[in-house]
């Protein structure tokens, strides 16, 4: 009996060991209440195609990836600069997708994202700060399965003649946004999910 409880243990052990947590390796976004949105001046820019929306969610043996096909958005920029001085991302949540098929259907039933009484998410920028050359804290309204937060983290531009792109990693908690789902007793979901942005947006 005892050799079955320590064989139990190590496999438990060797489990919680194989699979470290994604979100150990990103920033934890700020979050805080709703903040008034950016008004915005200057050129208008809207996402190209080339644009992608992507997260890693994980539990204790694993983790699984996705992303969203599509969203739509810009940013205004004035002359010259690479700050934005406004922001708007609007997210189809059906258009979700993962490394699994049956992953994805659960991820968009009421257990998770419940796409069909949450049809969309929003993130509307309320704030951006810049740190260094080209790299910036922003801030936004995120709107998620029906719960607005202000979220805040990292982000860098380039700006490229008629084009700016801006990438992000982050991570936030999905308890935050109701999504409260824990998962099987032996095989648990971390609450942290990473987000990963690679926008692209050219001149209108």
């Amino acid at each position: 009996m005892k050799i079955i409880q320590l064989l139990s243990t190590a496999t438990l052990l060797l489990a919680l060991s194989s699979c470290k947590n994604p979100a150990d390796k990103t920033t934890a976004a700020g979050v805080e209440e709703a903040q008034v949105a950016l008004s915005g001046s200057g050129a208008k820019f809207s996402f190209t195609d080339k644009s992608s929306i992507e997260f890693t969610g994980s539990k204790i043996t694993g983790s699984q990836s996705g992303g969203f096909k599509k969203f739509a958005g810009h940013f205004t920029l004035n002359e010259g600069a690479t700050l934005p001085t406004s922001g708007v991302i609007i997210i189809e949540m059906d258009s979700l997708y993962s490394d699994s098929e049956k992953l994805t259907g659960h991820l968009k039933n009421a257990d998770f994202f419940d796409v069909e009484k949450f049809p969309t998410s929003t993130f509307t920028m309320t704030e951006v700060k810049e740190t260094a050359s080209q790299s910036y804290e922003l801030s936004g309204n995120f709107n998620l399965h029906g719960i607005t937060k202000n979220i805040t983290f990292p982000a860098t531009t380039i700006k490229e003649g008629d084009t700016l792109k801006l990438k992000a990693e982050f991570d936030i908690n999905r308890k935050d946004f109701g999504i409260i789902y824990a998962g099987k007793t032996d095989d648990l979901i971390r609450d942290e999910v990473v987000i990963r942005l690679n926008m692209e947006a050219k001149q209108q």
